[in-house]
C-alpha cells in the first residue's frame, strides 16, 4: 500500500526529530520505503546512532592526540609511560590511556590492536607503524600530511624528546582506533 500523505508527513517529523533530512529515506532498503514508518525510524536511529558512536570515538583519538601534544620536550627514556619520560610506545599508551582506549605497551603489541589504514586515509590521531626485517620497531601519532610529508609526534630515542617530525623513511604503516 503506498504511503499517504500523512505516513510521509510522520515520517518527515521522526526524522527531523532525529537530526536527519527526507534525503535520508533516499539510502534506507526498500523496505523502508513502501510507506513503513516503523521501519524508518528503526533504520534511521540505528543510522544516527552508529554516526554518533563515531563522531565520539574520533573526539576522543582526537582527545588522545591533544594530550600527546602537550607531552612535546620530555625526555625519552627506554620503557617509561610518563607522565614526564616517555619512549615511543609509553607515550602513545599514556596518551590514548588518558582519553579512554585499551592500548597495549609495546610498538609491536599497539600494531596488532589497531585497524590497518591506508597511508592516503590517515586522519589525525591515527598511528604510524615502522617496520623492518624483525617487524615493527617504532611507533608514532600522525597529526597530518605537509608537502606530501606525513608530519607525526613522537618520542625519538635516547638522548631526544617528545618532538613533531617528519618520517626519516617511508617502511611504515597507518594503523587507526576508529571504527570502520
Amino acid at each position: 500500500m503506498p504511503a499517504t500523505p500523512r505516513t510521509l508527513r510522520t515520517c518527515a517529523l521522526a526524522l527531523a526529530g532525529l537530526g536527519l533530512s527526507a534525503s535520508t529515506l533516499t539510502a534506507l532498503p526498500a523496505a523502508a520505503a513502501d510507506g513503513d514508518s516503523a521501519s524508518v525510524t528503526t533504520t534511521a536511529t540505528k543510522t544516527t546512532a552508529k554516526r554518533t558512536a563515531a563522531r565520539r570515538v574520533s573526539a576522543r583519538v582526537l582527545n588522545a592526540r591533544d594530550i600527546a601534544m602537550r607531552q612535546r620536550g620530555d625526555a625519552y627514556a627506554y620503557g617509561a609511560a610518563g607522565p614526564n619520560r616517555f619512549d615511543c610506545s609509553g607515550l602513545i599508551r599514556y596518551s590514548y590511556s588518558r582519553a579512554g582506549f585499551d592500548v597495549p605497551r609495546t610498538s609491536r603489541a599497539q600494531a596488532g590492536h589497531t585497524r590497518r589504514v591506508a597511508k592516503k586515509d590517515m586522519r589525525a590521531g591515527d598511528l604510524m607503524f615502522f617496520h623492518g626485517s624483525g617487524g615493527v620497531y617504532h611507533a608514532a601519532i600522525f597529526l597530518r600530511w605537509s608537502k606530501g610529508h606525513a608530519v607525526m609526534l613522537h618520542s625519538p630515542g635516547s638522548g631526544q624528546r617528545v618532538r613533531v617530525a617528519v618520517p626519516w623513511t617511508s617502511q611504515w604503516f597507518g594503523g587507526t582506533l576508529r571504527r570502520r
